[in-house]
């Protein structure tokens, strides 16, 4: 029996331009709620964060020199997915462009044509709900990932907290205090004009990297194109047409991001362990819990990243920790205030050269 596509193009014509982000939303929660229903966070938890919460945003609002609002919301990780999604969506929409308009051979057949325009965004719905859903595994907040956002909500997995203080034996108030300060500060700064501005445009490039690689998707569905039992077996299981792709090369716009990125996170963890050794007394068990826990439990988040050529694993991870920790110990935190503006951000180059960044972000018109 032959495959019914004409009938298959009918059903996505009718979806609409934003099918994409609905098949997405509804694949991310299904994933979140998982096998245990995604319960939500015990009240007398729900009840410390929320008085922790004040307490932490004075410290945050010291170390920037702002005043702001640090109300927190405990969600569950259906929370944490629709928020992300959200924050998310407006990131994609350049390459949901992209893909719905691919740029395909001379004499690519007409009706290859046709479903290339609907695979890219399916495709790309695909994968940002099967990656929104996991991405609330572990993860604690938003701050999980260094995106630009367009609201400073603060949302918390209290259940994911609870989760790692008690694996590792810590003190919940310390991990609360911790998680807490972690979101608030990578609020305050991913919420600034100039440093969106900055990580958009590295963002902008790294879209035509995804597009390419929603290109090869498509020459592996040219390939089924002749196969019959290849073309039943997906649309059986559309999603194992994304099996086995490769992961994008390196390049310029991947250094330029995780270079961006990677120095984001490190001040982000730098940041929020001083504000909760001012509150808690030193903590290594914490940080060493943390730097393992990024290490090795936090598959959902590098998912995520990588589907905005974001990796949050490797040597410029090191090159980070190492980075902020030199310029902490010569300035102070403060000397990140440079994070806000939209020339702030380390390149790939100043990663391994701290004092290179600190000579140039210094003498900026800017600062």
């Amino acid at each position: 029996m032959g495959v019914p596509f004409g009938d298959l193009f009918k059903m996505l014509g009718q979806q609409g331009p934003d099918a994409w982000f609905v098949n997405a939303t509804q694949l991310a929660l299904t994933v979140a709620r998982g096998d245990d229903g995604d319960p939500n966070p015990a009240p007398a938890q729900r009840s410390r964060v929320e008085e922790l919460a004040p307490l932490v945003g004075r410290h945050v609002d010291a170390l920037f020199g702002v005043v702001a609002d640090y109300e927190v919301r405990a969600v569950n990780r259906s929370g944490l997915t629709t928020v992300a999604l959200e924050q998310w969506r407006p990131l994609l929409d350049p390459l949901v462009n992209a893909t719905s308009a691919p740029t395909l051979p001379e004499g690519t057949p007409a009706m290859m044509a046709q479903f290339s325009a609907s695979l890219g965004p399916m495709m790309l719905g695909m994968q940002l709900g099967s990656v929104a859903g996991h991405f609330s595994d572990r993860a604690w907040a938003l701050s999980a990932l260094p995106l630009p956002r367009t609201s400073a909500a603060h949302d918390l997995v209290v259940n994911n907290v609870v989760a790692f203080a008690d694996e590792w034996t810590l003190d919940r108030d310390v991990v609360f205090t911790y998680a807490l300060a972690r979101e608030f500060v990578a609020s305050t700064v991913l919420c600034q004009p100039g440093l969106g501005d900055s990580l958009r445009a590295l963002l902008l490039d790294a879209v035509k990297e995804a597009a390419q690689t929603q290109g090869d998707i498509l020459g592996r569905l040219q390939d089924l194109m002749g196969n019959p039992e290849g073309l039943a077996s997906l649309m059986g299981n559309p999603q194992s047409l994304l099996d086995d792709m490769a992961s994008p090369a390196p390049s310029t716009v991947a250094d330029a991001m995780n270079a961006a990125t990677a120095a984001l996170a490190a001040f982000f963890d730098a940041a929020a362990l001083a504000i909760t050794a001012s509150m808690h007394g030193p903590q290594p068990a914490l940080a060493e819990a943390w730097r393992r826990h990024r290490r090795s439990d936090a598959k959902g988040e590098d998912a995520a990243a990588a589907l905005f050529s974001v990796s949050l694993q490797g040597p410029h991870v090191d090159e980070a920790t190492a980075f902020v920790a030199a310029l902490e110990a010569a300035h102070g935190l403060s000397v990140f205030d440079a994070f806000l503006r939209v020339d702030g951000l380390p390149t790939a180059s100043e990663l391994s050269a701290p004092a290179q960044w600190y000579e140039r972000v210094t003498h900026s018109p800017l600062a």
